[in-house]
């Protein structure tokens, strides 16, 4: 078995029901078991900052999937709850399912990085990872709480909105 994380994020409609009904499909699939979901995080976008605020969180599965079979289950899953890749990259979206870490493997593969090439910059994933395991290691980028606490030192120096995110309370 595999501990993978995946990174889980929605700004458009319903955005925890759609998080939620991600969450759901990913425990249904065969070879894969939910082990833990972090809190849900509202977030500011990133890219294009003119968009609807988004709702992140992350949740560990442990799997017998090969990274790239995981992968494309999360694109199926996707794929039902009615995601289209058509728009502006960064753009909203009614789902988008990530995967953020696949044990401490590294991986760079046509369509697959793992750990995703991005993660070490972005709060909005960083922050339900440690929710998580705060002693996480994102490989070859070092202890997710040292990342952690760049991004935020740097969100406070600069004072802007565009990293900041909060945990909300949700309804079980």
């Amino acid at each position: 078995m595999t501990l993978a994380y995946v990174g889980l994020g929605a700004n458009l409609g319903d955005r925890e029901a759609m998080l939620r009904s991600a969450l759901e499909q990913l425990s249904a699939e065969p070879r894969v078991e939910l082990v833990a979901v972090s809190s849900f995080r509202e977030t500011a976008p990133v890219g294009i900052a003119d968009q609807p605020r988004f709702l992140n969180a992350a949740a560990a599965v442990e799997t017998t999937l090969s990274a790239r079979d995981l992968l494309d289950r999360l694109l199926a899953i996707e794929r039902r709850l009615g995601r289209t890749r058509e728009g502006p990259r960064f753009g909203p979206r009614t789902i988008d399912l990530d995967l953020l870490l696949y044990g401490d493997e590294r991986i760079d593969e046509r369509g697959l990085e793992i750990p995703h090439p991005r993660l070490h910059e972005r709060l909005f994933a960083l922050e339900p990872l440690a929710d998580l395991d705060r002693g996480l290691v994102v490989p070859g980028r070092g202890p997710l709480a040292d990342l952690v606490a760049g991004l935020q030192s740097a969100a406070c120096r600069t004072s802007t909105s565009s990293t900041s995110s909060r945990p909300i309370s949700s309804s079980s």
